[in-house]
């Protein structure tokens, strides 16, 4: 299952998580890099939008309507995130013998739920 017209090949494809000295770093192929940073564009440009509606005093409940749409396109960016991370960074890290990656997951997890 892929999330937000990114598929699985362009998730698999060099994405995946390595250690370099004690910081860890991940490897996005070109493709997910350059969607994810054009959806962050897209949500700075959004912020930057309810930031004028809230200088010109719009109606509150229009910001807000806005402020929905920018929460969910940053929860995208997230799942997306998360999908390639679970099927390369953590089945290597498990793989590898490193189970404590499934905590890790799990507390990032929580994170997301709690928003």
């Amino acid at each position: 299952m892929s999330f937000d017209h990114v598929n699985e090949e362009e998730m698999n494809d060099e994405s995946c998580c390595s250690t370099e000295g004690s910081h860890r770093k991940s490897h996005h192929s070109d493709k997910v890099k350059s969607n994810l940073v054009t959806r962050l564009n897209r949500i700075e440009g959004q912020i930057r939008g309810i930031k004028g509606l809230i200088e010109k005093d719009t109606y509150c409940d229009d910001v807000i309507t806005q402020i929905s749409a920018t929460q969910s396109a940053l929860n995208s960016v997230a799942k997306i995130l998360l999908e390639g991370h679970l099927k390369t960074c953590v089945i290597e890290r498990i793989q590898e013998g490193d189970h404590e990656v499934l905590d890790e997951v799990l507390v990032t997890i929580h994170k997301l739920m709690k928003k």
